[in-house]
């Protein structure tokens, strides 16, 4: 049976897998797990131990609010329902106000249909997989709850909730920033109010755009995972900037004034380097994923800047951080973590972070953005393969090898989990092409597909015949752990064929390709 809980909780369509009964089981077995060493001198004046319980602007999240409340309370914990919140607030009253548990309920930038349940141990940190796998395995047991006085109370406590998380961002910043027009894109989710309310408070001019939630229209055309109106929108009313959030608001881009999207890569560049000048960047390092552009790796190598990559998700981002004591880190997508100021992913913490910086140095996001150099990026979700074979196939690691030793520093592959990476380089031809040659071989014969990413180097150089309204392109190849038809590889690569050992060579190897499509991959153990 596949395990319940995935990378950021439990997750799922809304009242089909994730149901009310499901939701209050969940809250009996987190009770039981999360409060079994809770001591008297930490809970409330009842003597119980404390829950409080966000969510985000979906409809389900109605229903999953009072379930998992019961399933809290029915245990013994007083539970106080904080409403529509964002999970980084959830988290940081975890952290602050003397409770054993939060809990999140919301699918973040999915679409409204599906919800979520995650829950955050006391001290503000999400569960570690062996928590999680100890409350799954007490799902619908049998246990001795509490009876009469002892059972949990329910309060709702959304006004206080709000204004102690905003006070929090804003004092934060430090920061004066009148004078900046923002435009806000609240994805008509959990930061629709606390987002633009601390903007203002910090003295923004803001323009606020999808922040009307009516159940249905969270993430609808809006928000991180859409940016466009938010781009036309910065134009249109002579915006300084815009930042738009997910539907639980722990990411965040940004939008320059020229409404060109500045992505996490560029925000984490430009907060690293400001961090490093006020002395707060833990060990001049800055903890990115193995999906983070290669032009964010070279821009903060040349300011005297680490990076330790990780696997995808903002939890590996935070575990590395932790273990290192390094205080920034994030994802390309707009998770960004600053343990200074928080526990986990904040978008409202990031905005007013990327506004202050651009108050402070009085320079335009556009140039504070320029610090990184986007190197075009391909990213390819593989299914149906074998995961742990990614990073223990000794075929796969060698290929990856001797492919690394060619691109030396300034090339840039990865793979997570068997989910194909990112490849990127900027260096010699003639290494691009010897390892472009030995991962097709090893890639197609023994390993899967090839993909690349794609960087122009500034140089009017090559440009594929059947490329059409691109700029020149340098490929560097990466492995995909299945197969796919030449006329695919072809277009993923978008590489001359004679780059590929000549047209003849070519058509051979499309040929025998064509005889083994579609046939999912086996690697030898």
């Amino acid at each position: 049976m596949a395990r319940l809980f995935g990378t950021d909780g439990v997750r799922g369509l809304a009242n089909d897998l994730l149901t009310p009964t499901l939701a209050v089981q969940l809250g009996e077995a987190a009770a039981r797990v999360l409060t079994k060493d809770t001591s008297a001198a930490r809970s409330s004046r009842s003597g119980r131990p404390r829950a409080i319980v966000g969510r985000d602007t979906r409809a389900s999240g109605e229903f999953l609010d009072h379930a998992i409340s019961a399933g809290l309370a029915s245990s013994g914990i007083d539970v106080t329902r904080v409403g529509v919140l964002p999970t980084p607030a959830i988290a940081h009253l975890t952290a602050t106000q003397d409770i054993e548990l939060g809990v999140m309920i919301s699918a973040s930038h999915n679409p409204f249909p599906d919800n979520g349940i995650k829950f955050i141990a006391r001290g503000g940190y999400k569960l570690a997989d062996a928590v999680e796998d100890e409350i799954e395995a007490l799902l619908g047991t049998v246990n001795d709850r509490p009876t009469g006085a002892d059972v949990g109370r329910v309060i709702k406590g959304e006004t206080v909730a709000d204004q102690n998380y905003i006070n929090h961002l804003v004092d934060s910043v430090a920061t004066d920033l009148s004078g900046l027009r923002i435009v806000v894109d609240a994805s008509n989710g959990a930061a629709s109010v606390v987002g633009p309310a601390a903007l203002r408070a910090a003295g923004a001019e803001v323009i606020v755009i999808n922040a009307s939630p009516d159940g249905l229209n969270i993430n609808d055309n809006c928000g991180s995972t859409h940016p466009e109106q938010l781009q036309n929108y910065v134009k249109a009313v002579g915006a300084d900037m815009g930042v738009a959030y997910d539907g639980d608001a722990d990411r965040c881009l940004a939008v320059d004034a020229d409404g060109k999207l500045v992505d996490g890569d560029q925000i984490m560049g430009m907060l690293a380097i400001g961090m490093k000048a006020d002395g707060t960047l833990g060990s001049d390092t800055l903890v990115v994923t193995v999906m983070s552009n290669l032009g964010l790796i070279l821009a903060m190598r040349e300011h005297g800047i680490r990076t330790v990559q990780t696997g995808v998700g903002d939890r590996y981002v935070l575990e590395r951080m932790l273990q290192g004591g390094y205080t920034l880190g994030g994802e390309q997508s707009g998770h960004v973590i600053d343990t200074v100021h928080a526990t986990t992913g904040d978008g409202v913490l990031t905005s007013l972070h990327v506004a202050a910086r651009v108050k402070r140095t009085g320079k335009t996001l556009a140039e504070l953005a320029r610090v990184v150099t986007r190197l075009p990026q391909t990213l390819i979700n593989v299914k149906n393969v074998d995961k742990g074979a990614a990073s223990t196939n000794k075929a796969v690691q060698d290929a990856v090898a001797s492919a690394e030793k060619d691109l030396g520093e300034t090339g840039q592959h990865g793979t997570h989990e068997g989910i194909a990476a990112t490849g990127g380089v900027d260096g010699l031809h003639a290494n691009r092409r010897n390892a472009l040659n030995r991962l097709f071989r090893g890639g197609v014969e023994h390993h899967g597909t090839v993909a690349s990413q794609r960087h122009d180097r500034l140089i009017k150089t090559e440009r594929p015949h059947f490329v059409q309204n691109m700029a020149p392109v340098e490929s560097v190849p990466v492995i995909i752990l299945r197969l796919v038809n030449a006329e695919q590889l072809r277009h993923l690569m978008l590489i001359d064929e004679q780059d590929v050992g000549g047209c003849h060579q070519f058509r051979r190897q499309r040929r025998r390709e064509r005889r083994i499509v579609e046939q999912p991959l086996q690697l030898s153990k």
